[in-house]
């Protein structure tokens, strides 16, 4: 049986930046979704997918920083994407910076979508990238993460 319990620790945010374009522009979760949409309107004749991931890097003194990227696919033809960060303190297991990196995902993913599922958006296909593996450390935690989003009804 899967523990979706999430780990109790101490999430300490050191330093948060609202999300960012390509070009260094801030923009908030309103104006991403706003970006994207427009972005999709210019070829509805193509079809779209949105993801959603994050990835960490742990530093000596155990914080970490975390980059959750918003990526629009014009399949077969290009795309955008936005990014945020979150400098965040006291990590001691590399499960906790996974389950971290799925939870900073799902909030981004229920902040942009909120503005993207709207009756007059183009359609797009969506789902949640998680950083594990069948290889590596990362294998033992396939099922508690895939599950998880699952739960949350999105596709990883």
């Amino acid at each position: 049986m899967n523990n979706l319990t999430v780990p109790k620790q101490n999430i300490e945010v050191i330093q948060s930046l609202g999300f960012r374009s390509p070009s260094g522009r801030e923009l908030s979760a309103r104006e991403v979704a706003a970006e994207i949409i427009s972005f999709m309107e210019e070829d509805e004749n193509r079809s779209y997918k949105v993801t959603i991931g994050t990835d960490s890097l742990l530093h000596r003194d155990k914080n970490a920083d975390f980059i959750t990227a918003i990526v629009v696919h014009r399949v077969g033809n290009g795309g955008r994407y936005f990014w945020k960060r979150e400098k965040v303190g006291n990590f001691h297991t590399l499960r906790d910076r996974i389950y971290q990196e799925v939870l900073f995902s799902l909030d981004v993913s229920k902040e942009v979508l909120e503005y993207l599922k709207t009756d007059d958006a183009p359609r797009f296909s969506f789902e949640i990238h998680v950083d594990v593996g069948d290889n590596g450390d990362t294998k033992t935690l396939i099922q508690e993460m895939t599950g998880m989003i699952r739960a949350m009804n999105y596709e990883v």
